[in-house]
């Protein structure tokens, strides 16, 4: 791959009680691609499942989920067991943890087919991951929408997240905001997002 840093200043999108940094474009935009076209191919993509008010639904946007360990990680009430690393998640795992100074021991991604697939305001609080720990999200394919709300004063942020770009949620951010992928019904190409985390949990530990 070429020189995939990027030399921008790290900017905190939150003005108060959290800490979100974005690093900007942290891969090339051939290297992207190549990315991008390898995560639709390779990764073991399922639907996304969810129990709400006792229902069972499944959705359009799939998702994915690896790890170290066979993690159990449990969110929207399913239960999913991490599968081992695959050499390009290796790769853009090492490239976050160089940026970032964090190291990560799993990874949630998502797959949205177009802009007609979204996620509804949420927090990456689940108990599984550790206090406090860094959700980098590393973004490829078309460029969205990505939206915080403070739980208290209602307060927006709101940023385009380019492919290839780097996001950073820290520290009491999952605590004090909600954070959001508006649908977007302009766009038509998909979007993969890599979400690295840290688990304080293992398999059979739920």
């Amino acid at each position: 791959m070429d020189n995939l840093f990027n030399t921008e200043p790290v900017v905190n999108l939150l003005p108060f009680d959290g800490q979100a940094d974005y690093y900007g474009t942290v891969v090339a935009a051939a290297d992207a691609r190549v990315f991008m076209d390898h995560l639709m191919v390779n990764i073991e993509w399922r639907n996304d499942e969810a129990v709400i008010f006792g229902r069972h639904i499944i959705t359009k946007r799939k998702v994915a989920w690896y790890g170290d360990n066979p993690y159990g990680y449990k969110y929207s009430g399913i239960v999913r067991e991490a599968l081992p690393w695959t050499a390009d998640l290796l790769a853009l795992k090492a490239l976050t943890e160089d940026l970032t100074g964090v190291a990560y021991n799993s990874c949630l991604l998502n797959l949205y087919h177009d802009g007609g697939e979204g996620m509804a305001w949420h927090s990456d609080d689940e108990k599984e991951l550790a206090p406090g720990g860094a959700i980098a999200s590393l973004s490829f394919g078309a460029e969205r929408r990505f939206l915080f709300r403070h739980k208290g004063t209602k307060e927006t942020v709101e940023l385009m997240l380019a492919p290839g770009s780097l996001l950073v949620m820290r520290g009491a951010t999952q605590d004090r905001w909600l954070h959001s992928l508006p649908k977007m019904k302009r766009v038509t190409r998909p979007r993969v997002n890599l979400t690295f985390r840290t688990m304080n949990r293992v398999k059979g530990s739920l």
